[in-house]
């Protein structure tokens, strides 16, 4: 049967299983597992037909191959209930099957293929926090826009990257992880300098988050300003008297060169509205968001009454060319802080986005363009296909507003090209097919024109649940943006959300698609922590204990949301489903 390759993504066997330490265990590419992910002597004979959906939540899997290093080992819990509160190593989230879409049958972990394994990112956030396009001053409003631990995003990152390098495996079936994939929102503001730390971060190098004076910070944080956190100063600032610590030389560290060893798997990206429209929320293309940006005032502070109205402007989407927004920057422009011009700090379009993926000095482990072409680039196309593996295709989708906002739809040609490769592939080998986008179902609700395209319909979130479900191939849609844990069986499919690693509790999720070999698939998800040590050292400063505080800093932060974690049955699952 023909199979489509992409030669850029596709590594030597061997060579990948000696490079990861994996020879002698099964590959995810088709292999049968034993209790624990061993390989058996023969294949077990297929068990009878699939009985009716069983109980929603069925007995947990009794076995794994490992445990380190995930969730299912231990977690990052905070100690106390009020206050500043210290993590520390908390008890594991175990596994939970949940069978609304098919019967949990006995002895499938005897019988099990592995398909897949690999790693899911999303909503990074890697931020300039000096940047002046960002919008602190609504912290009144909204926890999003400024966060006590952002300074520190980059060196989180980079822990979450050395977690990734040191899996053995799937935790579930043991196969070998075969690539990452950022489901959007990798950088903060849209900002050239982000998408550089972020591809350096990704693929491996130094990284100086810093902008502006290159000798200090130039933020919110030394500001003297009592609605953020002075980390350096006495001052007793709104933080501070919620517990926050005294951290002298905290700024400095914050803004110290890191080395990231980039990831030793192949990784893929997928664009979220962070990625593509100035603030997360403003259209693209203006060039007033640009000198802002790279201009040398910052604004820091703001009335209460207009932060309430700017903040109702972007919430409700009344503004998203953000005329309010530059009246209101002009208007307190004497009240701007001086601050170093950066040109970096501009935004970037979307050709300059797949420019950087292209890059050859941005490949790292492969593939060239992680997802992205030359096609893609003279097409200004940002969704494509990819191989998962052997019996699974990717689908990489675009649901970000062109017109600005941070909720999201698909254009027409968008939907139309998803149907046709859908078809195609049940006229073909009828793959497994593996959904990515930024956006949820529930968040693709703006289904405003494209301004460049004002003639094509939009599509929201619920019409592509019934072009997925329309196509029994489709065994999974992964995306982020909601930064909470949360899975919804559709039909046939299921519907994976992640959180963030910015907001606490900071994760990321390897998933796992096996055939139970008796009608049946699992998919396997499991959430993992950065590398970074629960506990924290406020005297420890270097990296490692900058992304151990990174970690803290957001269990902590105020008016943070509590449930970003979701329910057991949205952490570590065994997803069931018919195989058709």
């Amino acid at each position: 049967m023909s199979r489509i390759r992409s030669a850029a993504a596709t590594l030597d066997r061997r060579t990948f299983l000696a490079a990861t330490g994996a020879i002698g265990a099964a590959t995810g590419l088709g292999l049968t597992l034993g209790p624990g992910g061993e390989r058996p002597a023969a294949a077990a004979t297929p068990g009878p037909a699939p009985a009716a959906p069983g109980p929603v939540s069925a007995p947990a899997v009794p076995r794994t191959p490992y445990a380190k290093g995930t969730t299912l080992g231990s977690v990052a819990t905070p100690r106390g209930t009020s206050g500043y509160r210290r993590l520390a190593d908390g008890p594991a989230w175990s596994r939970v099957v949940r069978a609304e879409l098919a019967a949990a049958r006995s002895g499938r972990d005897r019988r099990r293929t592995a398909l897949a394994s690999f790693v899911q990112f999303t909503d990074l956030h890697l931020v300039d926090v000096q940047s002046p396009l960002r919008y602190e001053y609504l912290r009144s409003e909204t926890a999003s826009a400024w966060r006590p631990q952002e300074a520190l995003s980059v060196a989180g990152v980079i822990s979450l990257i050395e977690r990734i390098n040191a899996l053995p495996g799937g935790p579930a079936t043991g196969a070998p992880l075969s690539f990452v994939m950022t489901t959007g929102d990798n950088t903060d503001n849209n900002s050239k300098l982000e998408l550089e730390w972020f591809l350096t971060a990704m693929s491996g190098g130094r990284i100086t988050p810093n902008s502006g004076d290159p000798r200090r910070y130039e933020g919110v944080q030394d500001s003297g300003l009592a609605l953020y956190w002075q980390p350096d100063s006495a001052l007793r600032d709104a933080d501070k008297k919620l517990g926050f610590p005294h951290l002298k030389g905290f700024l400095d560290a914050a803004i110290r060169t890191v080395h990231s060893p980039g990831l030793r798997l192949p990784w893929y990206s997928t664009v979220g509205n962070h990625d593509s429209l100035p603030g997360g929320c403003y259209a693209p293309g203006d060039p007033f968001f640009t000198e802002i940006a790279t201009g040398g005032r910052k604004l820091e502070t703001l009335p209460a009454a207009e932060a309430a109205k700017v903040w109702k402007a972007v919430k409700n989407g009344l503004d998203p060319k953000g005329q309010d927004f530059k009246r209101l920057l002009k208007a307190h422009a004497k009240k701007a802080r001086p601050v170093t011009p950066d040109e970096r700090r501009a935004p970037f379009t979307r050709a300059e986005y797949l420019r950087a993926h292209l890059d050859p000095a941005r490949t790292g482990p492969g593939p060239h363009g992680h997802g992205y072409t030359a096609a893609h680039l003279a097409e200004d196309r940002l969704y494509y296909t990819f191989p998962v593996s052997d019996h699974v295709l990717g689908i990489s989708l675009d649901t970000t507003d062109p017109g600005g906002h941070y909720t999201g739809s698909v254009g027409d040609a968008q939907l139309r090209w998803l149907e046709r490769t859908l078809q195609e592939n049940d006229k073909g080998d009828r793959r497994h097919v593996l959904v990515f986008s930024h956006h949820t179902s529930k968040t693709m609700n703006n289904t405003r024109p494209d301004p460049a395209r004002p003639h094509e319909k939009r599509h929201g979130g619920a019409e592509l649940v019934e072009v997925l479900s329309a196509h029994p191939a489709v065994v999974g849609w992964i995306n982020g943006h909601s930064h909470k844990n949360d899975i919804t069986a559709h039909g046939g499919f299921w519907e994976i959300s992640t959180a963030s690693h910015i907001d606490f509790p900071q994760l990321a999720r390897v998933i796992e698609l096996v055939d139970n070999r008796d009608g049946t698939l699992s998919l396997f998800t499991t959430l993992v922590e950065s590398a970074a040590p629960h506990r924290t050292d406020f005297t420890d400063l270097s990296q490692t204990g900058l992304s151990a505080l990174y970690r803290e800093l957001s269990c902590n932060a105020p008016e943070a949301r509590t449930d970003l974690a979701g329910t057991a049955r949205d952490r570590n699952v065994e997803l069931l489903l018919k195989r058709v």
